[in-house]
């Protein structure tokens, strides 16, 4: 593992409650600059931080190889001046979710499941967050203003799964959390309740016992979704963080993004995989980039990701090749691609 240039930061990168970390995360671009050792920063940057703030946390910085501008765990938290740029087919919202909101704080994609917006807060700032411009001030921000749409999930038979999204649902205080999942576990008709986090990766401390207890007491079926992109982001405490996940028995899937520079080699993929597997973690999606303002750098031609997929599953196990999809705006359900 990499050590942070800052010794004080590295101390701080492995103590500390998750609230802690939180705290402690870097917020600007000058400070992860210098907390990492690498050169200057240029006047697009800072617009580009101006557009979309940096937040990253000490542990998951902990993981990165200072001075390295490559840096594949780097690059998904570094602004860059080219993000002021967005082709025409890019947009603010480009999976139309401001046509697929139901009511204050839910959306509604796809047939039988719809997904709360739970909070706008996130443990990192990743630089190809389709959200970004999102209105999370819009979503509500206790248990009394969540009624309204959590009576609207009770009232509706034909939704059996309930998606906790953001932001990051794992940002909730524990009390908080245990009081949102009751409510929708009370419900008779919903199976099935799915996380979607880079909480534990980000900041492994996040796996609490009281967390475990949630999970481990729902009457639901509990599935967690975490988004790695790189292997290098799974070190060993956030393989014992997704182990205590695991052993809850909750069901681990991981949804990762095709991004340039970051994972699109057979190499990068492959050594995501076997990690993955290793930390009892299915490999569920190998996401095209949503082009949301901003990511457009970052995008990956389709045509190239259609090639690794193939090569990828000439050297892995079927059950360790994710399939490869695309959300289109408006359509009914992912695309496969692959």
């Amino acid at each position: 593992m990499s050590i942070l240039a800052n010794k004080t930061d590295l101390v701080r990168a492995g103590s500390g409650t998750w609230q802690d970390q939180m705290k402690w995360a870097i917020r600007d671009l000058r400070t992860l600059r210098d907390t990492l050792g690498l050169a200057g920063e240029g006047g697009l940057q800072h617009a580009a931080e101006a557009e979309f703030p940096v937040f990253a946390p000490l542990p998951y910085l902990a993981r990165i190889t200072p001075g390295d501008l490559r840096d594949p765990l780097l690059l998904q938290v570094w602004p860059s001046g080219n993000e002021m740029e967005s082709p025409s087919h890019f947009s603010t919202d480009p999976l139309g979710e401001s046509d697929a909101t139901k009511s204050s704080g839910m959306l509604q994609k796809y047939q039988g499941r719809v997904l709360l917006v739970t909070t706008g807060a996130c443990a990192v700032h990743c630089r190809y967050c389709f959200r970004r411009h999102f209105p999370y001030e819009q979503s509500p921000k206790s248990m009394v203003q969540w009624e309204p749409t959590l009576a609207e999930i009770a009232a509706d038979e034909s939704i059996d799964e309930v998606i906790l999204s953001g932001g990051d649902p794992l940002t909730i205080v524990d009390h908080s959390l245990s009081g949102l999942i009751s409510r929708i576990d009370e419900i008779a008709h919903i199976k099935r309740i799915r996380f979607h986090t880079r909480l534990p990766i980000m900041i492994p401390q996040r796996v609490t016992d009281a967390f475990l207890k949630i999970l481990a007491d729902a009457r639901c079926q509990m599935i967690v979704v975490i988004h790695a992109n790189h292997a290098n982001e799974l070190d060993l405490f956030v393989e014992q963080a997704l182990a205590k996940i695991a052993n809850s028995g909750a069901m681990l899937l991981n949804q990762a993004v095709l991004l340039r520079g970051v994972n699109d080699s057979i190499g990068s993929l492959k050594d995501l995989s076997q990690r993955l597997l290793h930390c009892r973690v299915l490999p569920y999606y190998l996401h095209q980039l949503d082009p949301v303002n901003g990511a457009a750098h970052l995008e990956v031609e389709v045509k190239k990701g259609l090639q690794l997929i193939a090569e990828l599953r000439s050297c892995l196990p079927g059950y360790a090749v994710p399939r490869y999809v695309q959300e289109l705006r408006g359509e009914p359900n992912k695309t496969v691609l692959a």
